[in-house]
């Protein structure tokens, strides 16, 4: 018997992404979505049910690519590809969220099953991130970078549990296809690290960076991560990760990032990969910031939209850089 093909696919929801992740797609025989099971999928992906009416009927973030996801998997269906939902973590906070419908309390929820530690996990993290929110408006620069870094900290432990409990449904899912093709978002890196560890054996299993992919396409490079991403992921793989000064950096850094990137869906015909491009450009501009360089920043973009962003960093970035050159030419 031929060894088992698998490949964990990172990506970003962004309809720029569905070329690059379609080609790999099509090299194995099932394919399972980082999504919970939907009503009317299976009827979606038969044609009985337009895409138009599955996308209105599913809680989505981002319609444009979720629409042009289904169009691919419904060729992928039609050649005959096997296509699986498997998000256990939100399926089970979908059941929360009935439950508590139903006019049910915490208080009556079984702490012996999954729901328990979903709930917990849920419960702190957004409790973390409404408290980064109020904190945001109205609080210090001090208090704001801690409050991001107490969110950071919460939602790595959600994505701890929402990853486990993943790896244990695809665990036995996985084995009975010849290849496996696992969706994923770009910040379920640990998705990929607990596989390793689960296989017997690692020879046929293939990490992807689709972001990477892309932009390799069109001529740049670099890990597409942010910082509010990379603080959290150094919390997922180190929960007790201790150095102020890089977790504070961090941090501040993702305030000025958040107030810079592009948050809404660009439609076709804005140029090639402009989500990405606009998300490294981003990147690339808060790397110059130094944590003074922040906390300066914080309170004129705090309120200020995306392009008013990008012009008070750029203002500030060539007067920091034009006092550089002046301090430079004195100190001959």
């Amino acid at each position: 018997m031929s060894e088992q093909k698998i490949t964990v696919g990172l990506s970003v929801h962004r309809p720029e992404m569905i070329p690059f992740m379609a080609y790999s797609m099509r090299q194995h025989d099932a394919i399972y979505l980082e999504e919970p099971p939907e009503a009317g999928f299976e009827q979606m992906l038969s044609g009985a049910l337009s895409v138009d009416d599955y996308i209105g009927q599913i809680d989505t973030e981002y319609p444009d690519f979720s629409r042009k996801m289904c169009h691919l998997l419904r060729k992928l269906k039609k050649d005959g590809k096997k296509i699986f939902q498997v998000e256990p973590y939100l399926e089970t906070l979908i059941s929360i969220h009935e439950f508590f419908a139903e006019g049910h309390g915490p208080d009556e929820l079984d702490r012996t099953s999954l729901h328990y530690p979903v709930y917990l996990a849920e419960r702190n993290a957004t409790g973390a991130l409404l408290n980064f929110y109020q904190t945001e408006m109205t609080g210090s620069f001090d208090r704001t970078v801690a409050a991001v870094k107490r969110f950071a900290r919460l939602d790595a432990a959600r994505f701890r549990l929402r990853d486990s409990l993943r790896l244990q449904s695809l665990d036995a899912m996985i084995k009975k296809n010849p290849s496996a093709f696992i969706e994923a978002g770009a910040i379920h890196y640990a998705l990929w690290s607990g596989l390793r560890r689960q296989l017997s054996t690692k020879n046929g299993l293939r990490l992807i960076f689709f972001a990477d992919t892309a932009l390799k396409s069109v001529g740049e490079k670099g890990r597409l991560y942010g910082p509010g991403d990379q603080l959290t992921l150094l919390y997922v793989f180190h929960p007790n990760f201790r150095q102020p000064i890089r977790e504070s950096l961090l941090a501040a850094r993702s305030l000025i990032y958040s107030k810079l990137i592009i948050k809404e869906e660009l439609v076709d015909g804005v140029g090639e990969l402009p989500h990405l491009r606009d998300e490294m450009s981003c990147i690339q501009t808060v790397r110059r910031l130094s944590l003074d360089d922040c906390r300066r920043l914080f309170p004129l973009v705090r309120r200020s939209g995306t392009t008013q962003t990008h012009q008070i960093v750029a203002d500030y970035l060539a007067d920091y850089n034009l006092a550089c050159g002046i301090k430079k030419i004195v100190s001959r």
